[in-house]
């Protein structure tokens, strides 16, 4: 895939100004140079731009923000100095894997005065006599060189990420309070469909109730009926019982 296009891709329709983080790694450039990356950019603290084929940083954008910037496995030999012009801020620079033969190419970094750590891995220059001790002479600002200080300390892991970590703390923090929050109004929200539900259940069943009360009231009001119907019935038959007997006394 095409730099430009990828870029384009990792937008995921925010505009250029709202990414903090961009990784464009494994993609490619058709020419060698930076391609789709503008000074849109502004807000950018993190750019990986792994084996895409770069030969030079010529086209990089202004990105006064930038503090750790991932370059490994390119072919780039040369053109630094466009990073202290572009990337002032810059603490963290990996170029481990590119065309790096001469400690005259590093000169250009001196400008990077926030530059605490750089990987040079599998570059050429490694193998030069005495090559540790000459970047630190070389680049004073630097404290550690392909993960150690001057004395063989290892990095600590957020040498470079302390503040991003601290950011990410936070940022999770605040997600978890609205997870959270989201699932007590859902919580809530099912505890008055719930409420609601049973008020339904009850009315409904107050009303069969009154309903069985009618059909009770009606039947017995219809049994009273039936019941004078009958008394006056034998009331007529034995009226007429005394019509006979008299008849037959005559």
């Amino acid at each position: 895939m095409e730099m430009k296009k990828r870029i384009s891709l990792e937008l995921r329709n925010r505009t250029p100004a709202e990414v903090a983080e961009l990784v464009v790694d494994n993609c490619r450039s058709s020419d060698g140079e930076i391609e789709g990356l503008t000074d849109e950019f502004k807000e950018l603290e993190f750019l990986s731009m792994v084996n895409v084929g770069l030969t030079s940083l010529a086209k990089l954008p202004a990105l006064p923000k930038l503090r750790k910037l991932e370059l490994s496995d390119n072919n780039i030999s040369g053109s630094l100095e466009t990073l202290a012009e572009k990337c002032a801020n810059l603490t963290y620079l990996n170029l481990s894997g590119n065309k790096i033969k001469e400690l005259s190419t590093l000169e250009a970094l001196q400008n990077l005065k926030n530059l605490k750590s750089l990987d040079l891995f599998n570059c050429e220059i490694t193998t030069l006599e005495d090559y540790r001790e000459s970047i630190f002479e070389l680049l004073p600002q630097v404290t550690y060189l392909d993960g150690f200080d001057a004395e063989d300390n290892e990095a600590p892991d957020s040498e470079a990420d302390d503040d991003d970590d601290d950011e990410d703390g936070e940022e999770g923090a605040g997600q978890l309070g609205e997870y959270e929050e989201e699932e007590e109004d859902e919580e809530g929200s099912e505890g008055g469909e719930v409420g609601l539900s049973y008020l339904m259940k009850e009315d409904i069943q107050d009303e069969e109730d009154d309903g069985d009360y009618v059909e009770e009231e009606e039947e017995e009001e219809e049994g009273e009926e039936d019941a004078e119907v009958r008394g006056e019935k034998r009331k007529r038959e034995a009226e007429d019982e005394g019509e006979d007997d008299d008849e037959d006394d005559d």
